[in-house]
């Protein structure tokens, strides 16, 4: 019963603490992140006293590491893995190594530490904050665009450089006990029928459990599954001594392109964000702020040095890809601080006897401190990346007004979709992502509101689960058919209907449970020749037939293509240019 007490008493102070910090930081827009460390400082032994036993509570709380990964690999879709690969496999690589040497380097030079040390330490500084990063991405409405891509193909770069940075540590540990440890060539083993076998687990056995619960419409059930299914990978790859992330990132990517994705993501990310932040509140009770106190100059300069280094490296190796100056140092300074699993490496480098507790806890405090500097470096250099850096202001997100009719997407094409049910007396709720577009419809007096309407808890905001129709007129090829299954099982009482960027796309949706899929241009097109050949002299009827006849080949070539799932059949039925009489 003391134990109980004491649980719900040190939870009850840790959550009351982390949201005043946490709301006072928001407010002064310096991110959730350093909230939740400086309420674990002062909570902790080194402050007030009021909680302890850190350790025990940073082993819970390395869950929420575990989900970040796992929703990381979520985001890993085939198609978007394949055209990220040059700034993943480029870019991320590239800041990663120069970076890792470069502070490695550093602290070397500028310290008594040994080469394993300096290198123990240097390494996992590379890291910068995922927790941290991604938000500020997500609130600025940025995390698509191509800057915002960039940024997460580094991130996702190092995190899953974690991996190999730990078999680094291991493999420089002092510690005897690690002696008696496997082999290197015996842990690549264990890894590759590690990630064969949770990817023939994730074929044969989740993807059938998660299609069995949505067939019986147990909504709570995805979460039971999604979190068993993050643990039972994580917990295969600790038997096996390997790392808990790669096991849950590879969790993530087993149902990166089933149609329960989306859903698992919205049910997912409130663990991620409470177990992440008890992360953070842990981390900042075991800062020593006592060895922080004797040597303040040390951690201030460390941190200089630190944030110097990462932004001139990340800037140059931006420009060597083609950025655009502003967009490169824009990316030097978001990604410029160290991250929350320098951290885990640090602690992965004092039991391998690489470094000293007191060495641990400065460089916890670098990392906290570089931390604190991103969002007043980001405000401070905003006007001079104002190209890559678009101030969005703040505007109001969906809610749920009672309209008939949800349409994503208000550019050219959603404008017209919603003047024809305006006429019609249908009451819509309009959803896009563009500020300038919802100024501009502001000053026309059309309410739209900001958000990603690609997201099936925004979806659920704008009252998705009470509209009879959700368009997606979404501009480029964005929608997929795992997605429109996903948004049918969220909302089964809406029909769904999708504007198609081109044939292919066309193709791909046309199977799935949308309630009609469009052409953006086929109408236009037909419409434009029509007018053509009327000036050109051909009667109604000619003008007519000729239309017929493009629509019954192109409705035949259509349903071919579908039934193959290939755009190349029935090239027969396209209408040729004769040939020449001889």
């Amino acid at each position: 019963m003391a134990e109980h007490s004491s649980m719900l008493r040190d939870g009850f102070i840790l959550l009351g603490f982390a949201l005043v910090f946490v709301l006072v930081f928001r407010r002064l827009g310096l991110g959730a992140t350093l909230g939740y460390l400086l309420a674990g400082a002062v909570v902790g032994p080194q402050v007030l006293g009021l909680v302890g036993d850190a350790e025990s509570k940073l082993g819970i709380a390395e869950l929420g590491i575990t989900l970040l990964l796992f929703l990381v690999g979520l985001e890993l879709n085939p198609s978007r893995l394949w055209r990220m690969k040059r700034d993943i496999l480029g870019l991320g690589a590239l800041q990663v190594t120069i970076c890792g040497l470069a502070v490695a380097a550093m602290i070397w030079l500028t310290t008594e530490f040994s080469d394993a040390a300096a290198l123990a330490l240097g390494l996992p500084l590379a890291l910068s904050s995922t927790a941290q990063v991604l938000p500020m991405l997500q609130s600025s409405g940025r995390l698509r665009t191509p800057f915002g891509e960039r940024a997460f193909a580094m991130l996702l770069f190092q995190d899953l450089s974690i991996i190999p940075l730990i078999t680094i540590i291991s493999a420089m540990s002092r510690n005897p006990a690690d002696a008696g440890g496997p082999p290197g060539w015996l842990l690549t083993v264990y890894t590759v029928l590690a990630l064969g076998g949770l990817i023939a687990g994730g074929r044969f056995v989740i993807r059938p459990l998660f299609r069995l619960i949505g067939n019986l419409g147990e909504r709570e059930m995805f979460v039971v599954a999604a979190l068993f299914t993050v643990m039972a990978s994580a917990a295969v790859m600790e038997v096996l001594g390997l790392s808990t992330a790669l096991g849950a990132f590879v969790a993530g990517v087993m149902l990166a392109d089933s149609p329960y994705r989306h859903e698992l993501e919205a049910d997912v990310e409130p663990f991620r964000s409470i177990l992440l932040g008890l992360f953070f509140l842990a981390v900042g009770m075991m800062l020593n702020l006592h060895t922080i106190a004797e040597r303040p100059l040390f951690v201030a300069g460390m941190a200089l040095m630190l944030i110097t280094v990462k932004a001139a490296v990340i800037f140059g190796i931006g420009m060597a890809f083609g950025m655009a100056w502003r967009g490169a140092l824009a990316l030097g300074l978001l990604l410029s601080q160290g991250g929350e699993f320098g951290f885990v490496l640090f602690a992965q480098a004092q039991q391998a006897l690489l470094i000293a507790p007191d060495a641990a806890s400065l460089f916890g405090a670098v990392v906290t401190l570089s931390m604190a500097t991103t969002p007043f470096l980001m405000m401070a250099t905003s006007r001079f990346r104002k190209e890559a850096e678009q101030p969005q202001g703040e505007r109001e997100g969906p809610q749920p007004d009672g309209a008939n009719a949800i349409i994503v997407g208000f550019g050219r094409f959603g404008q017209g979709v919603s003047q024809m049910l305006l006429a019609s007396n249908i009451p819509v709720t309009m959803v896009d992502t563009d500020i300038e577009m919802i100024d501009v419809a502001a000053g026309f007096g059309a309410k739209v509101y900001f958000g990603d309407g690609t997201r099936l808890d925004l979806l659920r905001q704008a009252g998705a689960a009470d509209a009879e129709m959700i368009f997606f007129c979404i501009d480029g090829d964005q929608i997929s058919p795992d997605f429109v299954e996903a948004v049918q099982e969220a909302f089964p009482r809406a029909a769904i209907y999708v504007r198609a960027f081109d044939r292919r796309a066309l193709i791909r949706l046309k199977t799935t449970p949308a309630k009609a899929v469009v052409r953006e241009v086929l109408e236009s097109a037909v419409k434009m020749a029509r007018i053509a050949l009327r000036d050109a002299g051909l009667s109604e009827e000619a003008i007519n037939r000729a239309e017929d006849m493009f629509r019954a080949r192109d409705k035949e070539r259509l349903k071919l293509q579908v039934e193959a799932g290939d755009i190349r059949v029935a090239r027969d039925r396209i209408i040729t240019q004769p040939e020449p009489s001889t």
